[in-house]
């Protein structure tokens, strides 16, 4: 059997996919598409509410509330680990954030009506997805305790390493204004934790783009909010695939984004 973990349009790379059995997954696959997400496509504003979901699989999509100084502040993040959406499952009402697209790259979307009847069968999908659910609070529980009693530099620690471990690769496009609205602080503060940072030789900034260079040194410096995520969701969340789903993952054809 092919190994499609390299593959965006396997669905292998997203971890809530891969995980359902067979037959729930054959419910939910002819109605699937792949789509290409671009840097700073907002998938829902504040007070909307979600027509799709998304299960990413190259992409990450940012979780963001506003503040009342106009400032944003990213409280969760999404990568090929889960879902865009929750709020479809959670209830009806409109969405308190934002969910914008933070990293380039690939997604399966889904009808959010058809989601949430699978949803309602009370399958495995149903238990997976409130799991999954669980995880996401505890980030932004631990996120808002972070935000209040960690510095920028302990936090942009944090926030390199989530990055990463979404991307498999230590190379991240991102620009310091992006950071500082991810984080929620002004762009001055991000400037001199990244020029911290550099001269410990952890991290190699440069226009458009930051490589981490210590990943080691890079976790020594960061908050503990990074590990207790990273524990949270791996305690919570399966990460082996069935293998007949991935073979039938395959079967789906890439579509453009519209």
């Amino acid at each position: 059997m092919p190994d499609a973990r390299g593959d965006p349009q396997s669905i292998h790379q997203n971890g809530l996919l891969s995980a359902l059995p067979l037959d729930e997954w054959l419910a939910l696959e002819p109605n699937l598409r792949l789509v290409r997400l671009k840097v700073g496509r907002l998938l829902s504003d504040v007070g909307e509410t979600f027509d799709s979901v998304y299960f990413p699989t190259t992409a990450i999509v940012s979780i963001l509330y506003l503040q009342e100084d106009g400032l944003t502040m990213e409280v969760a993040s999404v990568g090929s680990e889960g879902m865009v959406g929750v709020s479809v499952v959670a209830g009806e009402g409109a969405t308190l954030d934002r969910a914008e697209v933070r990293h380039a790259g690939y997604s399966y979307v889904l009808n959010a009506r058809l989601f949430k009847r699978e949803f309602e069968r009370g399958g495995y999908l149903q238990h997976l997805m409130l799991l999954y659910l669980q995880a996401r609070m505890a980030q932004v529980a631990q996120s808002a305790l972070c935000n209040r009693r960690h510095s920028i530099k302990e936090r942009l620690c944090s926030w390199l390493l989530l990055t990463q471990d979404r991307l498999a690769s230590p190379e991240i496009d991102t620009t310091q204004d992006m950071i500082a609205n991810m984080l929620g602080v002004r762009r001055e503060g991000v400037t001199a934790a990244v020029k911290v940072l550099q001269d410990a030789g952890l991290i190699q900034g440069r226009r458009g783009h930051i490589s981490i260079l210590d990943r080691p040194g890079l976790e020594r410096q960061a908050c503990e909010c990074y590990g207790i995520i990273k524990r949270e969701f791996a305690r919570l969340l399966p990460d082996s695939p069935p293998p007949q789903v991935m073979q039938s993952g395959q079967l789906l054809q890439l579509v453009p984004s519209r």
